[in-house]
């Protein structure tokens, strides 16, 4: 069996920064339907398309293929008497875009009253390079 638009993909993988770090050791496998746009990246999906059951690819993502670039508009300054509860590195916060539009951020730094909050995906600007050993192919319903 090899895998198709509409098979349900189960894969070992781990991801690693273009110089090697490992970003993701893949503890869990990744099962998604082969074929789907809003699944696995379309690239990584091209690269495993007709292979079979315990085959190997490694796949190199820009940044524009994987989470896209670092978008410097979703970083903000803001005050700490802006918020009336605890702020720690890490704290999530909902907000909004300039079009008004909900938006995760991520407390980045804090820095005495100033407090850093972005909301790029923490991804965003890297090239990820993709191991993937396909560990199961259901076919397609």
């Amino acid at each position: 069996m090899r895998i198709q638009n509409g098979s349900t993909v189960t894969l070992q993988y781990t991801v690693t920064s273009e110089d090697g770090e490992l970003i993701d050791p893949g503890a869990e496998p990744m099962v998604y339907l082969h074929g789907d746009p809003d699944g696995l990246f379309p690239k990584l999906q091209a690269a495993l398309d007709g292979k079979g059951l315990n085959e190997t690819i490694t796949a190199t993502l820009e940044a524009d293929d994987a989470f896209g670039p670092y978008d410097r508009s979703l970083v903000r300054m803001e005050h700490r008497a802006r918020f009336d509860f605890e702020i720690e590195l890490g704290t999530q916060l909902e907000g909004a875009d300039d079009q008004g539009n909900p938006i995760a951020f991520v407390v980045k730094e804090i820095d005495g009253d100033r407090i850093t909050l972005d909301a790029n995906h923490p991804l965003a600007g890297l090239t990820l390079v993709f191991t993937c050993t396909v560990a199961e192919i259901q076919p397609a319903a």
